[in-house]
């Protein structure tokens, strides 16, 4: 419900903002820039799923080959203590368990293209479990909260973005980012554990402050490299897992003595499905999202907030970054400009630089994920997933502005 009103909202506000100014400034041409943002963002919606078709198909492939070969499973009982409370409507060592965990993984480690398709792995066991096929369960909704809120252990392309951009040191926003989205995880999971009455038993408590040991020693030791090489040694390890996980699966299916080649196949003819069955939702999101833009609506707000805090005296320099915080929840390219536009307007190493980059890597693109992960299982009824993503999504914006002025100001 609260997805259909803010999508419906999109289209309200920029017929209201084209008319405004169609009436008040006499610009006639915003009636184009609207329409063809709304052609071009079409176009594009359909370059996006293009883009996920070979993506899908290798990787739902590759784990058709690790859930014939029990590895899936394996994982599913290896985090069943943690993931059993967390998502206690699925049964313990179902497929979505291990699904759910390999996708996570991959997002801890920025690997976006296998995240993925792992992800809509899980979300495809979770339906199986769904009486309301359009409706999404309390499970679902974690999964896609944990998602959107996006924790990251090393993010690979801001800091390949940086470096591109001539900072002079491009890793520094490494820390400020593991903590803003570390703060946002928590943020939306525990709010997330409150609606759906999730208790926090001593297990649970463990976990989580074994998770947050766990970061803080990633951050610990990534922050005694040499500044040149984090970037180097994280694009390494992250592949270097990915490929160690794609010779385990196959490495199971022969044990398993499965037909591996056909095996992966099977899992590439639904990869392919399911990247044709996302196109219309991601249509729907992309249009609406590109039309909000085009009719100027983003770049009144901002400035109106530039202005408010100015009146209240305090520092204006975090409001640079804002049509980035913006436009992170709704678009990934579209952050990504906007954070590109801020470096290339003040140079890559300004504050408001690193704070933009902070916050496009506080959090995941969170109307993305509930069209592209909602919309490959069907579900047209998300219920309060929306609204609970959006908490997790406000967190790391604002967590990404403190912990920028406490490294960078």
């Amino acid at each position: 419900m609260v997805l259909n009103w803010i999508w419906i909202s999109f289209f309200v506000i920029a017929f209201l903002m084209a008319l405004g100014k169609t009436i008040f400034c006499g610009d006639l041409q915003v009636w184009s820039d609207v329409m063809n943002a709304s052609f071009d963002q079409a176009a594009f919606a359909f370059e996006v799923s293009l883009g996920l078709t070979g993506v899908l198909t290798l990787w739902m492939g590759i784990m058709k080959i690790g859930e014939r070969g029990g590895v899936i499973e394996f994982f599913g009982r290896l985090i069943s203590p943690f993931f059993s409370r967390l998502f206690p409507g699925i049964p313990k060592g179902h497929p979505a368990m291990g699904a759910i965990f390999m996708n996570i993984s991959a997002n801890m480690l920025g690997l976006d293209n296998a995240a993925t398709p792992m992800g809509l792995r899980a979300m495809q066991e979770m339906q199986t479990l769904n009486t309301k096929k359009d409706t999404a369960t309390d499970a679902m909704i974690m999964f896609l909260v944990l998602n959107s809120s996006g924790l990251c252990l090393i993010p690979i392309s801001i800091m390949m973005y940086r470096a591109q951009g001539g900072a002079a040191n491009p890793t520094d926003i490494f820390i400020p980012i593991l903590v803003a989205t570390a703060i946002a995880t928590l943020v939306g999971l525990t709010a997330l554990c409150i609606k759906q009455k999730i208790r926090l038993d001593r297990v649970l408590v463990s976990w989580l402050l074994g998770i947050g040991a766990f970061v803080a020693g990633v951050t610990w030791l990534f922050s005694r490299l040499p500044a040149d090489k984090v970037q180097l040694y994280s694009t390494f390890g992250a592949n270097v897992i990915l490929f160690v996980v794609i010779i385990a699966f196959i490495g199971a299916g022969v044990r398993s003595k499965l037909r591996v080649y056909d095996v992966f196949i099977e899992g590439a003819k639904d990869g392919f499905k399911t990247a044709v069955m996302i196109i219309p939702y991601l249509v729907a999101i992309l249009v609406a999202i590109g039309m909000f833009r085009a009719s100027g609506a983003l770049d009144i707000f901002t400035g109106w907030v530039e202005k408010g805090v100015a009146w209240l005296g305090f520092d204006t320099q975090w409001v640079g970054a804002l049509p980035t915080m913006l436009m992170k929840p709704l678009s990934g390219s579209g952050s990504c400009a906007m954070m590109l536009d801020v470096m290339k307007a003040n140079g890559p190493d300004a504050f408001v630089s690193k704070l933009a980059a902070a916050v496009r890597g506080s959090t995941d693109t969170t109307f993305y994920i509930l069209a592209v992960y909602f919309g490959s299982v069907g579900v047209s009824r998300t219920r309060y997933a929306a609204g609970y993503a959006l908490i997790a999504d406000i967190a790391g914006a604002i967590a990404a502005v403190a912990v920028a002025y406490f490294f960078f100001s």
